[in-house]
């Protein structure tokens, strides 16, 4: 029996659910979760967005943050959210942000689009400026806004 493509739900179907995973969701999916619910609303897309980590971390990055707001997004009411507080298969997206998907449980890695985008780790590098959580920052909304074009134009 030959295997079926994953179709998309249209949004007369469901709300598109997106997860978007790193290894604290203290930074990078943080990031792409407060571009994800903004970057959305002009594309129309039924978009349910959501971020969470390997393991939980004790708070947000400040730095994240700041450079969030200066671009306009309010990430500081979000929280770090446990993996283990979600269920797969309630997702249609997953995107993995840090090359995690070596240790992500493989139910995760099965959903209908799952993708590695292995962005580095700003406050994990020797040279943790603000001008490096920019440039994660503008990675990752570029990531985001094709992901969501993506999604858009299938439903």
């Amino acid at each position: 029996m030959a295997s079926q493509v994953p179709q998309l739900p249209t949004p007369s179907q469901k709300l598109l659910r997106v997860m978007f995973v790193c290894k604290a969701n203290s930074c990078r999916s943080q990031m792409a979760e407060g571009f994800g619910l903004n970057i959305s609303k002009p594309f129309g897309a039924e978009l349910e967005v959501v971020s969470c980590g390997l393991a939980a971390h004790d708070s947000i990055n400040q730095t994240a943050v700041a450079v969030m707001k200066d671009a306009g997004i309010d990430i500081s009411s979000h929280y770090s959210k446990s993996i283990n507080s979600f269920v797969p298969s309630d997702f249609d997206v997953v995107i993995s942000m840090c090359g995690c998907s070596a240790t992500l449980p493989e139910e995760w890695q099965k959903r209908p689009i799952f993708r590695d985008w292995n962005l580095d780790d700003p406050p994990a590098l020797v040279d943790s400026e603000p001008a490096v959580f920019e440039r994660v920052r503008d990675e990752i909304r570029v990531l985001v806004q094709a992901l969501i074009e993506e999604v858009s134009a299938a439903s």
